[in-house]
């Protein structure tokens, strides 16, 4: 399936994605000193505005200057640690965003690879604003682009452009099989450094053994945020009758109607959810899924609300 590039919901175009600047202020997703986010419970006041002051000691890296290294701490971890002061806090934010043929496909309001593309785009206008370094990854079925993150609009318009570029290529034509998630997030871990924020947005169906143990690795030393992408067939087959499917020259026949081919399609969808689900509670990060079927923008929004400490009566 060929779609002409300029078709909304289909395709992205860098004027949407530069558009999402003027949503930024409808998601509190990181904090200012006047307002607080409610992700910073669950990152331990890392998602923070600048000046606040705590204990910003993290481990040497090649090129920080000697004169700050802090001896006490370098003592008692035998490992060189260095002071960081105020004009050095903002952190690098690191998106990865998934552009592969699994994504190429909607059954909502959108497709799912222009979802994950809308959602990168506002957390970058975000964390831009909240004049913290930006960079990424974008990834597809063969290749992948990286961004190095830097504090300036030319890095996440760079960002923006490679989403675009890497979308505009996506087709429904079959690829090599590859763990195209495990990948990035290896090189992720090979680029980043402590106390970084990754943000991941990819299929739902990414998760492998592989990835699941990537994102632990990477979340010993760096925050992370998950956004699994879905479409709502992802979870229930529509009541069709006999669906015929080709892959790699096997052919494939599905009833539909048959009530033991739906429950086990569900079952399977049941279990993906589940199973990111109890990544996230393992490793005590913010999960915030994202599906086809509503607007990106309202269904952060929703997640965030949800997120955000109740008032007692």
């Amino acid at each position: 399936m060929h779609t002409a590039p300029a078709e909304p919901g289909v395709r992205v175009s860098l004027a949407e994605l530069l558009e999402m600047r003027h949503r930024v202020r409808e998601v509190q997703l990181f904090s200012t000193p006047s307002r607080r986010s409610p992700l910073i419970g669950l990152h331990h006041s890392k998602l923070r505005g600048r000046g606040v002051d705590f204990d910003q000691v993290r481990v040497y890296q090649a090129g920080d200057d000697v004169r700050t290294i802090d001896w006490r701490v370098t003592a008692r971890t035998q490992e060189p640690h260095t002071k960081l002061f105020h004009e050095e806090r903002e952190r690098p934010i690191y998106i990865l965003v998934e552009q592969s043929r699994r994504l190429f496909f909607g059954s909502g309001l959108i497709f799912k690879s222009v979802l994950a593309a809308q959602a990168a785009s506002l957390i970058g206008w975000a964390a831009l604003a909240h004049n913290d370094r930006i960079g990424g990854l974008v990834f597809g079925d063969l290749e992948h682009h990286e961004i190095k993150p830097r504090r300036s609009k030319q890095s996440l318009l760079q960002l923006l452009s490679r989403l675009v570029k890497a979308n505009q290529a996506l087709h429904s034509e079959l690829s090599a099989d590859r763990d195209t998630l495990g990948l990035a997030l290896r090189r992720a871990r090979e680029v980043l450094r402590p106390g970084s924020l990754v943000i991941v947005l990819c299929d739902e169906r990414a998760l492998s053994d592989s990835s699941e143990q990537q994102l632990t690795l990477l979340a010993r030393h760096t925050d992370l945020l998950l956004l699994p992408v879905s479409d709502p067939l992802d979870h229930a087959l529509p009541e069709a009758g006999l669906l015929r499917f080709a892959d790699r020259g096997a052919q494939l026949e599905l009833d539909t109607y048959a009530p033991d081919i739906r429950q086990a399609y569900r079952a399977q969808g049941e279990a993906r959810s589940a199973r990111w689900q109890r990544l996230a509670q393992k490793l005590g990060v913010p999960l915030l899924p994202l599906g086809t079927q509503a607007g990106m923008v309202e269904q952060l929004r929703d997640h965030l609300n949800a997120q955000r400490p109740r008032k007692r009566k």
